[in-house]
Formats: C-alpha cells, sequence, structure tokens
C-alpha cells in the first residue's frame, strides 16, 4: 500500500504562503503544513490553521537562517559568533555540528519555545519538523525529540529523500537539481540508518522517508508526477512550499521566490482522487489512524 503525506513548508513566513498554503488545503491536496514560530505572519497562520481542521499542523522548528525565540544569553551555543542569529547555511550548521559546538540543554529550550508559542496561539500539534532539515543530524534531532514529547508531540519528519524518485536521466538535465540529488544521496547513506534508531528509541511515528527534497525549487508538475510514478510501496511524505511570490515576499530572505507559484500550480493539477487512481496512492496526514495503525509509524526494515 502506498500513502502520501503532502506537507507545504513555511506556513507563517508571509501572508502570501498561507493563503496558497489555505488553497492547495482546500483543493483538496494539502494534508498537513508546518508552523514557523518565527514567521512574520503567524499570527494569520495560526487562525488559518484554526479555521481548517481538516489540516494537520506541525512546528516548523527554525534553528538556522533566523532568529530565536528565546533572549539571545539563552541560546549562545546556537547562533552565529558575535551575532544575534542563528547560522545562515546548513553547511555552517553541519561545519558547528561536526566541532561540537550546539548544546542539547539550549537546543531543547529553543525548540520547546517556539513549540510553546505555536501552541499558545492555539494551534494543536500534529508532529514536527525542521528548517533545512537541521533535525538530520542525530545530536540536533535528540534535543528536539525532547522538547516534542514535553509538547504531546508524537511523529517527525524522515529527512531522507526515497532512493529513485528523482531519476539520473531527469537530473542531468538540470545541474541544480543534479547537485541536490547527489548531496541527498550522501546524507542519506552516512545518517539514515542511525537517524531511525534514535527516534525508534524515543518512541515517534515518522515515515519510510521524504519526496521533494532533492527537488525543492525545481518542483514543476511534470517533476512531481514523474516521482509520484516512482514512489516506493510505504508511507512517503511530499516535502513542499507553495507560496505567491508577492512583494513581501521579495522582502524575505530566502531562494524560494518564483518557485513557490510553479509548486502551488503544480499541487492543483492534482486532485485527491487522480492520486489515488492514477498512482496507486492515498493521501495520509500526521496523527491519523488507519488500519489501527498511526500514519507514517516507521517499521524498522
Amino acid at each position: 500500500m502506498k500513502r502520501l503525506i503532502v506537507n507545504a513548508d513555511d506556513f507563517g513566513l508571509t501572508l502570501g504562503v498561507n493563503q496558497a498554503i489555505a488553497a492547495c488545503h482546500e483543493h483538496g491536496i494539502v494534508s498537513s503544513a508546518t508552523l514557523m514560530a518565527t514567521g512574520r505572519r503567524l499570527d494569520e497562520a495560526a487562525a488559518l490553521a484554526r479555521s481548517l481542521p481538516g489540516l494537520g499542523v506541525g512546528c516548523h522548528v527554525v534553528l538556522v537562517d533566523g532568529e530565536p525565540v528565546l533572549p539571545v544569553d539563552r541560546v549562545r551555543s546556537l547562533l552565529a559568533p558575535g551575532g544575534k542569529r542563528f547560522y545562515q547555511t546548513i553547511g555552517e550548521v553541519l561545519w558547528a555540528v561536526a566541532r561540537g559546538r550546539y548544546r542539547a540543554d539550549e537546543i531543547e529550550a529553543e525548540a520547546g519555545a517556539q513549540m510553546a508559542k505555536l501552541r499558545e496561539a492555539g494551534v494543536r500539534l500534529t508532529h514536527f519538523d525542521s528548517h533545512k532539515h537541521t533535525h538530520m543530524f542525530p545530536r540536533m534531532l535528540r534535543p528536539m525529540l525532547s522538547a516534542a514529547a514535553a509538547h504531546g508531540i508524537v511523529a517527525v519528519r524522515n529527512p531522507f529523500e526515497a532512493p529513485g524518485v528523482v531519476t539520473l536521466p531527469a537530473a542531468m538535465g538540470d545541474r541544480t537539481l543534479l547537485m541536490r540529488k547527489a548531496q541527498t544521496a550522501v546524507l542519506r547513506a552516512l545518517l539514515r540508518k542511525r537517524w531511525l534508531k534514535v527516534v525508534e528509541e524515543s518512541g515517534f511515528a515518522t515515515t519510510d522517508g521524504s519526496l521533494g527534497v532533492a527537488s525543492t525549487g525545481t518542483l514543476t508538475e511534470a517533476r512531481l508526477r514523474q516521482m509520484l510514478r516512482g514512489m516506493p510501496e510505504g508511507s512517503w511524505e511530499l516535502v513542499c512550499h507553495p507560496g505567491y511570490n508577492d512583494a513581501e515576499l521579495a522582502e524575505v530572505r530566502t531562494r524560494l521566490k518564483a518557485s513557490r507559484e510553479v509548486e502551488m500550480r503544480a499541487l492543483e493539477s492534482m486532485t485527491e482522487r487522480e492520486l489515488r487512481e492514477e498512482f496507486g496512492i492515498e493521501l495520509a496526514a500526521f496523527g491519523e489512524r488507519l488500519d489501527g495503525a498511526r500514519v507514517g509509524e516507521h517499521k524498522p526494515q
């Protein structure tokens, strides 16, 4: 059986992102979203989440390319030296992790503060993931899991791309996609086994992996359909970033601008019925229970 959670990231980033996520959910294809406690449009996103009971909402933990919720003197190890912001890139995070710079108690405190902020806004949290997938590193994952457990969250994104959903011939025609395919393959080989062990030991639910990580910023309708055709059996999550490329988004430091509208059109080209009848995929959401098992619960292989 094939199950797919379609999760829109960056909920709360801008009004245009909020509106696009709501539109894709109402269209029937986006089943969940992850909300940024540090987003400039958090209040509007929280109000939308409360008005859309069918939308599963998680916490998009931000520990890179942003500012903390907690005072800077409580999270010094998470910040770029001499500043008040997190490291800007995932490469900088990886280097800091390798040097043992991050303190687990500060990761747990900041992640917990972000989750608490969302709950205070009236949002019931079903799962969590992280901005730029910083939780793929087990040293950062463990304290995030501890924070999530304290807030009653029991599911987490498996950030490792399903092998083969981006074919080599398709990647050869796009230099950016080819580079990201290689990067995600290396990270999967290095981290996935240990990552799954940590999640299993913590008692959290997760999926068999993700689709769309390598294709972030290049997810067209044709590429989406190609990935769905190649999706393996099991439970998977499609990571997507729909949004309107408007004046507010232009003010945000993100490489994903025009691509958000391309992704939105790709998502809206698909219906839940087509997903089921053409691709043999059932749409799912974090927190649901089917056949007595939690959707996304990983069965060790």
